[in-house]
């Protein structure tokens, strides 16, 4: 995935300002992409060149150079065919496990600590889905396509933070005997 896909997506719920745009983004698309907002500017930039966005003034940005950015048919044209394109699964490459090789080739190397502040953050970060979740997805809302999708794609989140808990238990379990 590009980031320029990612920011159609953005630009088509709302048009916005490169500021709104950011924001939004860092609450929600970012949870599972991440970009800083220099990123974001510099490729708003190369998707205007490209024709698949246009940039406009805002009428209340006064004497500042907000601008205001919208989906051009172009872009959607290109964001429809991104999305009809096969997706590769994402490869795990996390250096831990190569230290836990380590730890099984030469023997106890000392990373329960690690294991149980890996742990935590994953903790943490099924504590803010979760905050989410109750925040955005009330049961009592009756929910529209839209809402459904954006909820599943939380619960995505939500069960790969629980998954991940449930290995490091099991890991902690098996370094701690």
């Amino acid at each position: 995935m590009s980031l320029a896909h990612a920011l159609l997506t953005s630009l088509l719920e709302q048009p916005s300002s490169g500021y709104e745009l950011a924001r939004r983004f860092d609450k929600s698309i970012g949870h599972f992409w991440q970009a800083t907002h220099q990123q974001i500017y510099r490729e708003l930039g190369r998707m205007e060149k490209a024709g698949w966005i246009r940039s406009d003034a805002n009428p209340d940005a006064g004497r500042t150079r907000k601008r205001s950015y919208s989906v051009l048919p172009t872009g959607r044209d290109e964001l429809m065919r991104w999305a009809a394109e096969a997706s590769p699964l994402p490869e795990l490459r996390d250096e831990f496990m190569v230290r836990l090789r380590a730890d099984a080739v030469t023997g106890p190397l000392g990373l329960l600590p690690e294991l149980d502040r890996r742990r935590a953050l994953h903790a943490d970060k099924l504590r803010a889905y979760r905050a989410i979740e109750a925040r955005d997805f009330p049961a009592e809302v009756e929910p529209t396509r839209q809402r459904r999708i954006h909820h599943l794609i939380l619960k995505a989140g939500i069960q790969y933070e629980q998954g991940w808990i449930a290995w490091y238990d099991e890991a902690i379990g098996v370094l701690g005997e």
